[in-house]
Parts: C-alpha cells; structure tokens; sequence
C-alpha cells in the first residue's frame, strides 16, 4: 500500500466516478483490521488472567449487554468499550486496537474528553475513578 497523505486521498476519493474505481480505491487505499474485537478482548482477558465476570462488574456495565460484548453478538459503543478496556487495565495502545477492531474512534490526545481518558488508562484508573475525574474535568463520564 503506496503511503500517500490524507489530502492525497481525499483528491483521489474526490476523482472516482463508479463502483468499479471505488473498489479498487479501497483495495489500494485502505485496510481491514485484523481479528474481531471478541477474539481480541478474550485473548488479551486471558493473557492478563482476569476473570470475564469480575471485568464486567468493574466495567460497570449491565451483566447480559457485556457478554453480549465478549462474544461478538452485540456491538459496543465507544464508551461501552472503553469502560470495559478500563476495567481490564488495557494498555493506550491495545485500547486504541479495541476501538479499531470495533470500528469505533480510537483516542485522540487532541480532544479534551479523550485526553482525560488516556491519562486515565496510563495511570491505571478504575472506571469509577476515571469517571469521578471526567467528571472533575468537566466532561462527560462513561456512560
């Protein structure tokens, strides 16, 4: 895959005129993530030894939607997923390849909210903790 810059990109994108030369754009351009996102977040639960049931109580979320998560049959929103990488003391990086491999944005120092929430996953922050400090910062706490 050829490294052009985001408005080389874009200025190709803005030149494809059929399905056709979409497809080829996306097979010269872009890239699927590997793996799925359950197979990703069993594989790394097991690598840290922790117990599906004792992540999800520290994730906080309802028991059912966060099975539903590690077994691929439900999706995950951004905050969802963050709460659940928290509570399994993910690192930034293998954060940023959960929201990858569930399509999501990952983490971004520049925006305010998602600065908090690195600091928060460096420093090893429960979920709760890393609420109270959104909260702290004036932003909106995992939900």
């Amino acid at each position: 895959m050829d490294r052009k810059t985001t408005d080389e990109l874009l200025k190709i994108l803005g030149d494809v005129t059929s399905e056709r030369a979409l497809e080829k754009y996306v097979e010269d351009h872009t890239k699927k993530p590997e793996g799925s996102l359950s197979g990703y977040l069993e594989k790394t639960l097991a690598e840290k030894g922790l117990e599906k049931s004792s992540v999800i109580q520290a994730s906080g979320l309802q028991r059912n939607y966060g099975y539903q998560i590690f077994s691929g049959t439900r999706g995950a929103g951004r905050d969802k997923l963050l709460a659940l990488c928290i509570a399994m003391k993910m690192t930034a990086k293998e954060v940023q390849k959960a929201l990858q491999l569930a399509g999501l944005n990952g983490l971004y120092a520049r925006v305010r909210r998602d600065a908090v929430l690195i600091f928060a996953v460096n420093k090893g922050l429960s979920v709760l903790d890393t609420n109270e400090l959104l909260d702290e910062m004036g932003e909106s706490i995992l939900e």
